[in-house]
């Protein structure tokens, strides 16, 4: 059995036509990143594009953030992450979705990112995202050509909270919608508050309250396994 995790990270850096920049969500990475290290996991970082992925929502007082960025390993993980296509499945037991608003963009496309969370999952393994990572979740289907999130329940950012903060005519869909367009069944909390949902091997969450929650989930999918 592997004893590693898998955190895709955005590579898109533009809010749409706003002229703002985005990226990968920093804590939405560093929170999980904790607790699969505290559990015993390796984890492992892949962007869509490669490289040095670009960052959004940064806190400097928050120390899991800043240790997330100082260590060693993630720091030159975060200089030179691989593509998907670059990245061997059989080596990891879970995939985890990291969000940001630029996920919204070039995770649901992504067929090799995609290929990484069928090909984790059918293996047993877990796949997981959080607030806008879920975006990467519309377009995976199984083998057998179904989607992956079809008759499940999960949770994502609500359409609710991008009303809430301004970015639905941002956005190139609503990703609560398009969920349940694929034939999930969406659940959430009020808006902002932390919300987790495990169905099976896959968890989700609503927002970035919820990123520590879902990371916790995974931890113990894998060892129910």
């Amino acid at each position: 059995m592997t004893t590693r995790i898998l955190i895709a990270l955005t590579s898109h850096d533009r809010l749409g036509d706003t002229g703002r920049s985005t990226g990968f969500y920093v804590p939405e990475a560093a929170h999980p990143w904790k607790v699969f290290s505290e559990a015993g996991y390796t984890v492992d970082l892949v962007s869509v594009q490669g490289g040095a992925p670009p960052r959004d929502g940064l806190d400097s007082a928050d120390p899991i953030q800043g240790e997330f960025l100082a260590d060693p390993r993630m720091s030159a993980q975060l200089a030179a992450t691989p593509r998907p296509a670059d990245v061997d499945p059989a080596e990891y037991d879970a995939l985890f979705y990291a969000g940001g608003h630029g996920t919204m963009w070039d995770f649901p496309d992504d067929k090799a990112l995609a290929a990484l969370a069928r090909d984790i999952y059918e293996a047993g393994g877990a796949v997981a995202a959080v607030c806008h990572g879920p975006a990467g979740l519309v377009n995976v289907t199984l083998s057998d050509g179904s989607y992956l999130v079809d008759g499940r329940t999960v949770s994502a950012f609500t359409d609710a909270e991008e009303g809430a903060v301004g970015m639905t005519e941002v956005v190139p869909f609503l990703l609560q919608s398009t969920l349940q367009a694929r034939g999930a069944t969406h659940t959430g909390a009020p808006n902002f508050q932390p919300h987790v949902v495990v169905d099976d091997r896959l968890v989700t969450g609503q927002n970035p309250a919820s990123a520590r929650g879902v990371a916790e989930a995974v931890v113990a999918v894998l060892a129910g396994r």
